[in-house]
């Protein structure tokens, strides 16, 4: 395997690992090399990305290489993702969103381990429309990324905290994921119209 080759398979690695991230030895250990030379080949990717002007680039944080968008393209992306709508989020993302706001905090394996599928890109998506954040590290390998609802997320279901998140039976029966977030999102949509329409008009 050649350059070229090998530094493809790092951004593919990268690519999956999503934010979490990987750190050289983790590379290393994947790719059979030594981790200097591993270290050597994601900085010559990652000035290969800037060259070729690409939508992505490779960032390191504490250690941990990250395949992340590009700062300057931030203003589309946040355009993309303007409208917190209940309607615009697909199932997979209503179903993480629900296992993050019950299960909180939790790691991006844990809410796997619960749907049984990959949850990178509704995750992303949530993220994105700022109804989940990051709140911590797991004291874990790889410190994954601890993620739990943001004060947004509260305000558009009319909650005025965790605790007044209505009760639920999904986690009792994976089996029926699917059919119990319905349920629960009916809930919590009925309660933020419950508040609205016992609030006194203004001026009152």
């Amino acid at each position: 395997m050649d350059f070229g080759q090998m530094k493809s398979v790092i951004e593919g690695l990268l690519f999956v690992a999503g934010d979490e991230g990987l750190d050289a030895k983790q590379l290393a250990d994947v790719l059979e090399l030594r981790a200097e030379f591993v270290t050597d080949l994601v900085l010559d990717l990652q000035e290969d990305l800037k060259r070729q002007g690409r939508g992505i680039q490779i960032i390191e944080l504490a250690g941990t290489y990250l395949l992340t968008t590009v700062p300057e393209h931030a203003p589309y992306l946040e355009r993309l993702a303007y409208s917190p709508s209940r309607t615009s989020l697909s199932q997979a993302a209503l179903e993480t969103l629900a296992i993050v706001a019950y299960k909180q905090p939790i790691t991006r394996v844990e809410i796997e381990e619960i749907r049984g599928v990959k949850s990178e890109r509704p995750l992303q998506t949530l993220v994105a429309k700022d109804l989940i954040q990051e709140v911590d590290r797991a004291d874990a390998p790889g410190r994954p990324i601890l993620y739990g609802t943001t004060k947004p997320f509260l305000d558009y279901f009319a909650l005025s905290s965790i605790e007044e998140l209505p009760e639920t039976t999904m986690f009792e029966n994976d089996d029926n994921l699917e059919e119990e977030t319905r349920l629960l999102f009916e809930k919590m949509e009925g309660k933020q119209i419950m508040f609205e329409d016992v609030a006194e008009p203004e001026g009152k």
